[in-house]
């Protein structure tokens, strides 16, 4: 019997190879389907009170730009997000900052050149309806906006 790689899969799974043999054949083939190219989104985390990107950051970054990179990017969206903690003034220049630092990480990245949207709100939606503050908001959200080519 000539080993495919279903039946290999099969053997080390412990399953007979008799039940192996039974699939239709072209079951035993790896088939490459295209890739859908659709929008991707990301969060990239801060600590507290700071704009740098991380090392994790940016290699989450690097890894969305390589699975973009056969994909046509029609834009970038990145807004940046702050805690409820603190002056309100200090907290959307903060996440001006963040924004900023995510569109030049992601732009460092390979990402194809696309045009970028980026905007802030601070601490703007931190607070829900009965006053209490929304966790983790130390962020950046950033959507590639995706397309076949």
């Amino acid at each position: 019997m000539k080993a495919t790689p279903f039946a290999v899969v099969c053997l080390t799974a412990g399953l007979a190879v008799a039940a192996c043999g039974s699939l239709p054949r072209g079951r035993d083939r790896i088939v490459d389907a295209p890739q859908r190219c659709e929008d991707q989104t990301i969060q990239i985390y801060f600590e507290p009170e700071s704009a740098e990107v991380t090392g994790e950051s940016r290699a989450v970054l690097r890894q969305a730009a390589a699975l973009a990179s056969s994909c046509a990017v029609r834009s970038v969206s990145v807004m940046g997000l702050a805690d409820a903690a603190g002056d309100p003034g200090a907290n959307m220049e903060l996440s001006k900052r963040r924004a900023q630092s995510v569109t030049a990480a992601l732009a460092g990245s390979g990402l194809p050149n696309a045009e970028y949207r980026v905007s802030a709100v601070g601490q703007s939606g931190a607070t829900t309806t009965d006053g209490r503050t929304a966790p983790l908001r130390r962020r950046a959200d950033v959507i590639l906006h995706l397309t076949n080519r």
